[in-house]
């Protein structure tokens, strides 16, 4: 089955099962390698995108519920305001091993698209479900905070 993606401003069109994760479309058939796979069944967060600006579940995404929308992954991000989240993590040494911290940042950019300065409590309800082995967590709140400062400094979103 043909079906047509809008995958970070480029159209893509993959012959696959409309059934097929995002995640593996993704990932196996496009070689964006950045969304990582970690529990399949949409626990762990570490698969996490875009869709039309929202936070989604790739790896239980079927691809077919995508068409005509657009999806960001974390390769796409430099090309838009939400790069200020990858430099705070940078910045305030987020990452140990690094494995879920693409899911965690495009978490973090979606709350930051809808919330700009979010509380504590924000950040954690809106990262709750993104899985770190490492207990990076205090890094990524404050990373997030850190985010919100640089968005606002800059003007962005406003």
């Amino acid at each position: 089955m043909a079906i047509t993606l809008q995958v970070n401003k480029q159209s893509h069109t993959v012959d696959v099962a409309g059934d097929t994760p995002l995640l593996w479309v993704l990932r196996d058939v496009l070689g964006m390698k950045g969304t990582k796979y970690g529990c399949g069944i949409s626990l762990c967060g570490a698969c996490t995108v875009h869709l039309d600006g929202h936070a989604v579940r790739s790896c239980s995404t079927p691809v077919s519920s995508v068409q005509s929308r657009e999806v960001t992954t974390i390769e796409g991000l430099a090309d838009t305001e939400t790069h200020f989240v990858q430099q705070a993590w940078q910045e305030v040494d987020v990452p140990q091993c690094g494995y879920c911290q693409p899911g965690q940042i495009m978490s973090a950019t979606a709350l930051l698209s809808t919330t700009p300065a979010p509380t504590d409590a924000e950040i954690d309800a809106a990262m709750n479900g993104n899985l770190c082995r490492c207990g990076t967590y205090p890094r990524i709140r404050e990373a997030i905070h850190h985010a919100a400062g640089l968005i606002s400094a800059k003007g962005v979103g406003q």
